[in-house]
């Protein structure tokens, strides 16, 4: 599959023919390649009042978790099937087109193969290390250590509530750990779980049902943070958890169809924010027990932690708050009357690939994690670069032997209610298997978890910049989380951008080359690195225009790959330059050196570093780019102008001969953490339209696409061919005061019976823009008989 490029300033345009030029569907005395009786075991295929469902049945069963299974056609996925409660039947509306197509069916979840064995794992992985202690030096304050305050702890439960596009009312429970002995309104930190069984019995396999059975039990996911909610109350925090089994069980079918219920999230989260501004209130006496006896929340210092889907949920109840989502799929109605100050994202998720950049963010990414194994997560980092304004620290931490669920010890063997299990897939992989001396204990794992979202609470709500060296490369460890080893890399903050490669990056020397993250297979402009958490796909926008990385091969050591930005920089005030880099598996001793020259022509070699590639899990997207730091020293005594530094250079120098390293990008450092001054920017929010294909001349169909608030920007919009599967990207701009950017799709009818077919469309903010719903579609009916 190709990506097309073209750069617009108004409107992106694909004409097509639609209907009579597709072959009809195949006669009933005709063998048709695509029936149900010559599809693979286990998919079966039938005509519906609106096209037809396209159904696989597992022969083993596919437990409910946070990545969103996915049907395949090749390297094309074709979409996000809904599931049966029991998770043995899951069933996709297609359209006549794809219907006729129906060749090397796939099912994925987060990349890896649900239906066989993928040829692309196991892959060799790295000796594993012992789990020794970390090697880094421990940071000055240790957030993870219990605070002065004694702690009470309650539940409370509030009427159902009704989501748009949901058909069973959501639950609003919320389970309270808060301080006592204290003075004063208190930070409120909320936190929101993932995608998971919703009810259990006994040891039965848990089920995706709402409302629960007769004689089946909510399975209490809310109550699996405990050990975050203590460490936070102990210094201060009051801490909510709330529920979101409902949702769990319907976020395949709600509106937006496409956004894995991240909108239905948001409203839940603002729903239980709004009812705790009232009970800051006066509302108060009438709240909840657990309410009234924990100290007054301070409504203007929210902290929002989500784990898996929820972190996608908690992320856009951030976006929510600042841009209101249209009305007609927020669940919210009332006005905001709280400030978020910070995220804490546990391994999420992120389909929209439209992160919030102007409010600052920890990224908690688990090497072994068996659910998300693409370490999607990431792009709460890649994908915020010249988004907003930059002041926002979105930091990740890497965590060595940590899998998904053990975060939660209500999804933990030993310590759940109900029946739960190790989510890492195999019981071979040296580094990431149940024993293996690198995998955590629950435990530790859960340490570790408490550790760095206070970390987040610390740095983000109560400004303790003495806690971010933990969270933004700077190579400290939190003794509280040993015997764990954990890596941190950031953006934004105080970072001033030297090289984010882009169309524009020069790249010279033949040890170089700009690559695209997400190219095609076999390209030569491609990176060649599907093992990344870096090169997440946007599916199903695969390959990806405007993403890109830098190759930097040891084929000729010695020899500079220059990276020259479009106009000089300034590193006025930075310390040293700060690169994130990714060493593949198999190359220890990677050593380069790092040069700048300035628009005179004066060069320094800032230093030489050396890098070893992490442990290689074989099922997870293990290939996370380490952080370097080279002081600016030697440049500054070389009398270089850090107002005007035109070229950095990487040279190669020890290591093998097909040693490479993919250059992420660069900065300019200094320690601090700026304010980050989070503003409303315009909000764009895809819909979808159905049409009639016509019986002559061509028309042209505009693809819902709202805009809301003020202000300018650019998005990057997709459309996806539904024929050949090929995505024509354009950069369109958002004009100030626009309440639509124009998606037009041109459709040409005819007599001839056909099928229908439908138009994906997606949309990724480039500049300035927020994006809520990042998914539409023009769908279009056959009308010949």
């Amino acid at each position: 599959m190709r990506v097309g490029r073209a750069v617009m300033t108004a409107a992106v345009t694909l004409t097509l023919a639609i209907g009579g030029g597709g072959a009809a569907w195949a006669d009933p005395g005709d063998p048709d390649p695509n029936s149900p009786a010559t599809l693979p075991d286990g998919w079966d295929l039938k005509r519906t009042a609106s096209g037809y469902e396209l159904s696989w049945h597992p022969e083993q069963l596919v437990r409910t978790g946070d990545a969103a299974v996915e049907f395949y056609v090749g390297d094309r996925m074709i979409g996000r099937p809904g599931a049966t409660p029991d998770q043995r039947g899951f069933h996709l509306a297609i359209d006549g087109v794809t219907a006729q197509g129906l060749t090397d069916l796939q099912v994925r979840a987060s990349g890896r193969r649900l239906d066989a064995v993928d040829p692309t794992v196991p892959r060799p992985a790295a000796a594993p290390p012992t789990l020794a202690a970390a090697p880094l030096p421990p940071n000055p304050v240790d957030p993870g250590l219990p605070g002065p305050y004694s702690t009470i702890s309650g539940e409370y439960a509030l009427p159902d509530v009704q989501l748009p596009g949901f058909a069973v009312p959501v639950e609003m429970r919320g389970y309270v750990v808060a301080p006592q002995g204290t003075s004063g309104q208190r930070p409120l930190v909320l936190i929101l779980h993932g995608r998971h069984p919703t009810c259990y019995q006994g040891t039965a396999e848990p089920t995706t049902a709402w409302p629960c059975p007769s004689g089946w039990t909510a399975l209490p996911s809310h109550r699996g943070y405990e050990r975050i909610q203590q460490v936070l109350a102990s210094q201060g925090y009051v801490t909510v958890s709330v529920s979101a089994n409902g949702i769990n069980a319907q976020d395949g079918a709600g509106l937006p169809p496409r956004d894995a219920g991240a909108q239905a999230r948001s409203s839940l989260v603002r729903l239980h924010l709004g009812r705790w501004a009232d009970w800051a209130g006066t509302a108060r006496p009438t709240a909840p027990d657990v309410v009234r006896n924990a100290p007054v929340p301070n409504m203007s210092n929210v902290l929002l932690v989500g784990h898996s889907r929820g972190g996608e949920g908690v992320s856009r109840a951030a976006l929510d708050s600042l841009n209101r989502p249209p009305a007609g799929q927020d669940g919210y109605p009332g006005t905001v009357r709280w400030q978020i100050r910070g995220l804490a994202l546990i391994a999420p998720s992120i389909y929209s690939h439209n992160p919030l950049p102007d409010v600052p963010s920890v990224t908690i990414l688990p090497s072994c994690d068996g659910d998300l194994s693409d370490l999607e997560g990431e792009l709460y980092l890649d994908a915020t670069r010249g988004v907003g304004r930059g002041f926002a620290l979105h930091g990740a931490v890497y965590v060595l032997g940590a899998n998904h669920n053990y975060f939660n010890t209500e999804w933990t063997p030993g310590l759940s209610a109900a029946k739960s299990w190790d989510d890492y897939p195999s019981p071979h992989d040296p580094v990431c298997r149940s024993v293996a001396p690198t995998r955590l204990t629950p435990v530790q794992q859960q340490n570790v978890g408490a550790t760095y979202v206070a970390a987040a609470a610390a740095t983000f709500v109560a400004g303790n910049d003495q806690v971010r060296p933990l969270l933004d490369g700077s190579g400290f460890r939190a003794p509280s989380a040993d015997p764990a080893t954990v890596f941190s890399h950031a953006v934004g903050g105080n970072r001033t951008r030297l090289i984010v490669p882009d169309a524009s990056t020069v790249v010279s020397g033949t040890n170089g080359r700009l690559c695209e993250q997400i190219g095609a297979p076999g390209s030569p402009t491609a990176c060649g690195n599907p093992n990344s958490p870096h090169f997440a796909a946007f599916d199903p926008v695969s390959p990806e225009a405007g993403r890109y990385a830098v190759l930097v091969t040891w084929t000729a050591p010695g020899t500079p790959a220059g990276l020259r930005p479009p106009a000089p920089v300034s590193l006025s005030g930075a310390q040293s330059v700060a690169l994130r880099a990714v060493v593949p598996p198999g190359s220890p001793g990677t050593q380069f050196d790092v040069a700048i020259t300035d628009s005179a022509g004066r060069r320094a070699t800032l230093g030489t570093t050396t890098l070893d590639p992490w442990p290689g899990p074989t099922q997870t997207s293990s290939e996370w780019a380490q952080e370097v730091r080279m002081p600016l020293t030697n440049a500054t005594s070389a009398g270089l102008n850090l107002n005007q530094i035109a070229t950095l250079e990487v040279v190669p120098r020890a290591g093998e001969t097909w040693a490479r390293i993919w250059l992420i990008d660069a900065w300019g450092w200094r320690p601090g953490t700026p304010a980050p001054q989070p503003v409303a920017r315009p909000r764009l929010d895809l819909g979808e339209r159905t049409v009639s294909e016509g019986n002559s001349g061509t028309v042209t169909y505009q693809v819902p696409a709202q805009v809301s608030g003020t202000g300018t920007g650019q998005v990057r919009v997709f459309v996806v061919d539904p024929v050949t599967g090929v995505a024509t990207a354009s950069v369109v701009t958002v004009p100030s005061g626009s309440t639509s950017i124009a998606i037009p799709i041109a459709v040409t009818g005819n007599t001839q019976p056909g099928d229908g077919r439908t138009y994906l469309v997606a949309v990724k903010s480039v500049q300035g823009v927020s994006v809520g719903d990042a998914y539409g579609q023009l769908t279009v009916q056959d009308d010949d008989a």
